[in-house]
């Protein structure tokens, strides 16, 4: 009959299944050629400045290949002393496998600060090839959070395409998409709340996350509060199900920390090296960047005001890492910093917990991000690095809501700023600028046309607006006024600037999840 659609040869449920299969080939084409040309992009940078990050691995390299497992954490020929935990180790000892066959000498304990050609592109290629872990996170988070093809697409962009994963891996030196792949694919596991194994998969990878980098202990919370709700708290069986998720947690401790077991100690004493002082060489862009600050200002007044005799002219200013000594405001203990880490978090916790409309994987991810924020800026000796433990995930629900879309332009646009100064030498600073330049111009026009509006006020524009000026200020207009004076302060300048769009983001979108629920509980009672 014309105009009737028949299937005169296939049956329509096979049909439906090679329709779903050519949408997913597509998304994943897309993924695919995206994660090619970003590649290509990385490739380019391998002659690039690279930082003490890279002799730190290669030493793990040679210490994993070189030496016998029961001196691996007690080796410390080196001052880049292996300090992640085990299963990070045993990552080195694979790639280490490798490494022996294109230059051996990269392998000897001994040989410090070795970078031949080979070792340069060597370890380089390592890094590109384990971010294919981290497409592999952003394909499954997509297929639990994403029905539009264009916020899916734009999520690959924010995500593969994200300035600070570029700036910190693949020029300063780092394996964080390989990380953070992980951390992706445990969320997206555990959202399947549908899905019981898809579940106890994620808690594995996210077990499996934490024995091979300790950082992510920051986000803990956030998970084993989201499995308490989604997954043992249902259904009845809470004992039956809280022994199954000790059960996986307590085999992957066994298995990496097992052949350990006598450097234990040694092992903790790296892992959490309290000695370092509250804020590293260069300030993270956090809270105690702030106090700092405030320390610092209150002493010059104290000073002036004959209130203190002396001062020291370079506090917390010096580029080292040590344990600081505050002039006026109390000298916080690691004890303290973790008290105000846990206080902060437990309003969203308690959120995700006890309140029914809160159990969604989007405020799943919404807490996760929010824990992120508080540790960055509450932490005992946080890295700069770590604020991209918050940005990442909330790239998937930028193409979600605008006001989280709102949030991630201010938070991306601060805390990649932030990271520029890890590229010091003169020569990348065109490249400085002109990578911030092209995130912030892109996520607003691709952001703007998704949500068909503008997404900042008028305070936060102008506020992302100045950010490539303090960048520009630090890395050149700083030496034009000044010269070598006051060598500290355009870093510390960046830090407070960035300290101050990070802390406003973390308030707001804190404000935005407690009353959302509120709003939205008010909404259904007037339904009723």
């Amino acid at each position: 009959m014309t105009g009737t659609k028949t299937y005169s040869t296939s049956n329509p449920e096979e049909v439906d299944k090679k329709e779903q299969y050519n949408r997913k080939w597509n998304k994943d084409k897309i993924l695919l050629r995206t994660f090619a040309l970003i590649t290509c992009i990385k490739a380019l940078l391998i002659p690039c400045y690279y930082s003490t990050d890279f002799e730190v691995h290669r030493n793990w390299l040679a210490i994993t290949y070189s030496l016998p497992i029961r001196e691996w954490y007690i080796n410390a020929k080196s001052q880049w002393t292996l300090d992640y935990p085990p299963l990070f180790a045993w990552f080195e000892y694979v790639l280490s496998q490798v490494a022996h066959l294109f230059d051996e000498k990269m392998l000897k304990v001994d040989n410090l600060n070795y970078a031949s050609p080979i070792t340069i592109y060597f370890q380089r290629t390592t890094v590109m090839v384990s971010d294919l872990m981290f497409v592999y996170g952003i394909r499954e988070l997509g297929e639990v959070f994403y029905k539009s093809y264009n916020s899916y697409c734009v999520f690959i962009f924010l995500s593969l395409c994200n300035i600070g994963l570029l700036i910190v891996d693949h020029i300063h030196f780092q394996y964080n998409g390989f990380l953070l792949g992980f951390l992706l694919l445990s969320i997206a596991n555990v959202s399947r709340i549908w899905n019981q194994a898809s579940i106890l998969q994620g808690a594995a990878c996210f077990a499996i996350l934490l024995n091979l980098k300790h950082i992510y202990l920051y986000v803990a919370p956030a998970f084993i509060v989201w499995l308490l709700k989604s997954y043992c708290m249902r259904n009845g069986w809470f004992i039956k199900r809280i022994f199954i998720l000790a059960a996986i947690v307590i085999t992957i401790l066994t298995l990496t920390f097992g052949p350990f077991i006598y450097q234990l100690p040694q092992i903790m004493s790296r892992l959490f090296p309290f000695k370092r002082g509250l804020v590293h060489a260069y300030w993270a862009a956090n809270g105690w960047a702030l106090y700092v600050t405030a320390d610092k200002v209150l002493s010059v007044i104290w000073r002036y005001l004959g209130w203190m005799e002396t001062i020291k002219s370079a506090v917390m200013t010096g580029g080292l890492v040590q344990e600081e000594i505050f002039l006026v405001l109390p000298s916080p203990k690691p004890i303290i910093t973790f008290m105000l880490t846990f206080v902060g978090m437990l309003p969203a916790l308690y959120i995700l917990l006890c309140r029914k409309s809160a159990v969604t994987p989007t405020n799943f991810v919404r807490c996760l991000v929010l824990c992120a924020l508080t540790s960055f800026i509450f932490g005992w000796h946080v890295h700069e690095k770590a604020i991209l433990t918050a940005i990442i995930p909330l790239c998937v629900l930028a193409t979600v809501d605008n006001n989280d879309a709102r949030i991630y332009i201010i938070l991306s646009s601060a805390g990649h700023t932030s990271l520029l100064p890890l590229l010091y030498p003169d020569n990348l600073t065109p490249l400085n600028i002109l990578l911030l330049l092209l995130h912030i111009l892109s996520i607003n026009l691709i952001l703007q046309y998704l949500f068909k509006k503008s997404l900042l006020y008028l305070h936060e524009f102008l506020y992302v607006s100045l950010l490539p000026l303090v960048a520009a200020y630090e890395s050149i207009l700083h030496k034009f006024f000044f010269g070598d004076n006051l060598p500290f302060l355009p870093l510390a300048l960046i830090s407070i600037y960035c300290a101050i769009g990070i802390i406003y983001s973390w308030l707001f979108y804190y404000y935005y999840f407690i009353y959302e629920h509120e709003n939205n509980r008010k909404r259904r009672t007037k339904k009723e």
